[in-house]
């Protein structure tokens, strides 16, 4: 297999093009330490309302912190919110280094998904990453056999230690597999996502790239979809920008700036505090009554509060 390397960014720009955008649902959390279910159907709901994809069990849903009761639950509320409409859900395997590829507790976690309505978003392990290319690419083949429609996962290892960008040969092969729809990439880095862009132009133009690139939020300018973290803070001033982008209206760029310095904010190291500043930022918007995150997860310095302050406001001031 071969790919297209080094593309010119400036040649890639769509626009007017309409922009598909899922957004990671906050698992949110009482001050008790109890799991705020209320604050996260609310959360689902203005994200339908936006007009988004909700995703959930994702990163931004403790996916790989939380067990099958939780999942379970966190998927039959999106089902009953979307009631038809589509979403995405995190399939996540707990394994550890050196482990085996266990397609057994895929298929658990991908039957779960289907059975609420979900579609699947196939989160990496150290069973599946570990291996050489050509196994990677089998290893979601035989997903592509239980699952009629998955999203792939490219995860760097900044946000998880199993994480790993896979070659541009791996990339191809996902390409082929018709039951694949798109895949996130998450490495932080834009040129690793203009190839694959630049690949999925060439070989496949139905597939989606969504872009989980938290500090280049601007990546649907050449093509990307999004699935981002960041969206969860705002899901309606990310609809506004990409109606704008649709429309061809500049109010993009001064939408896009805004969301992008709040992006800076949240996902400076370490990264996974990212939900910590979500909950910050939700809770000083009024739609959550708490701060709290998984206990497993970094936090984020009460002075970051004034910061986020601010931009609540001049975000909530968008129109």
């Amino acid at each position: 297999m071969s790919a297209t390397r080094h593309p010119n960014p400036l040649s890639m720009l769509r626009p007017r093009r309409k922009i598909e955008g899922s957004s990671a649902i906050l698992l949110p959390f009482q001050e008790n330490g109890a799991i705020d279910w209320a604050g996260f159907t609310q959360h689902v709901q203005r994200t339908l309302a936006a007009g988004l994809i909700p995703a959930v069990n994702m990163d931004t849903g403790f996916g790989n912190l939380i067990d099958d009761s939780i999942r379970s639950q966190a998927l039959t509320i999106t089902q009953a919110e979307a009631a038809g409409r589509p979403y995405v859900a995190g399939a996540f395997v707990l394994d550890q280094p050196q482990a085996a590829f266990d397609f057994t507790a895929y298929a658990r976690q991908i039957d779960l998904i289907q059975k609420h309505g979900g579609t699947p978003v196939i989160f990496q392990s150290y069973g599946l990453t570990q291996q050489g290319d050509v196994e990677i690419v089998r290893a979601y083949e035989r997903i592509g056999q239980i699952a009629p429609r998955f999203i792939g996962f490219e995860l760097g290892n900044m946000f998880a230690p199993f994480g790993k960008i896979y070659s541009l040969e791996v990339y191809e092969g996902l390409l082929g597999i018709k039951a694949c729809i798109g895949a996130k990439h998450s490495s932080l880095r834009r040129e690793l996502e203009w190839e694959r862009l630049t690949l999925r132009d060439r070989v496949r133009t139905d597939f989606r790239v969504y872009t989980g690139n938290d500090l280049a939020i601007d990546m649907v300018m050449y093509g990307s979809d999004y699935l981002l973290g960041l969206s969860t803070f705002a899901p309606e001033a990310f609809a506004l920008r990409d109606a704008a982008w649709e429309k061809g209206d500049a109010s993009f760029y001064e939408i896009n700036d805004l969301l992008q310095y709040l992006g800076f904010l949240a996902f400076r190291p370490p990264v996974p505090a990212y939900k910590h500043s979500a909950a910050q930022f939700l809770k000083l918007r009024g739609w959550l009554g708490c701060d709290r995150t998984h206990p497993r997860s970094p936090t984020r310095p009460d002075s970051d509060r004034e910061i986020l302050a601010d931009l609540a406001q001049r975000i909530a001031a968008l129109r």
